[in-house]
């Protein structure tokens, strides 16, 4: 399994980064992050078309945006679209983050599935690490390792 982050915005903080770290160390599939850099100049159709552009160099089966209008999973049926996703081949998935904005319509359709992290706002960088956790919670969900506990 390889998956793909794209996230707006660059993580400096090294509270983030080293969470972002210890989680990434800790997945046994292969992880990218990529990510956008956003300064005032760039609108919100500059960013799509730089969103869209690594998709395309990335070319992943699935694509995972995390939206507020999104479906709010709970762990285990989060580790069953992985297992899923394996089951019928589809190896290389993209998950994408957001800037402040959200995401155009256009990423919105281009998405296989909208994830949702519940109601709540939550800053970018920490959305990071959530999603990096929730992939190795998959992880040992699937190997039926104890981490998770129902």
């Amino acid at each position: 399994m390889e998956i793909c982050i794209i996230a707006v915005g660059k993580c400096r903080e090294n509270t983030y980064l080293s969470l972002i770290d210890k989680y990434s160390s800790l997945i046994n599939w292969k992880i990218f992050i990529n990510e956008i850099g956003t300064n005032k100049a760039v609108n919100k159709i500059q960013q799509e078309n730089l969103i869209l552009d690594k998709i395309n160099k990335y070319k992943p089966n699935i694509i995972i945006a995390l939206d507020e209008r999104g479906s709010n999973l709970t762990s285990e049926k989060f580790a069953n679209k992985f297992e899923n996703w394996q089951n019928i081949g589809q190896h290389k998935i993209c998950f994408l983050i957001g800037g402040a904005d959200g995401f155009t319509e256009n990423i919105r359709k281009k998405a296989n599935f909208l994830l949702s992290f519940g109601k709540q706002t939550w800053p970018h960088m920490l959305v990071r690490v959530m999603i990096l956790e929730q992939i190795y919670r998959s992880q040992q969900i699937l190997a039926g390792h104890p981490y998770h506990r129902s």
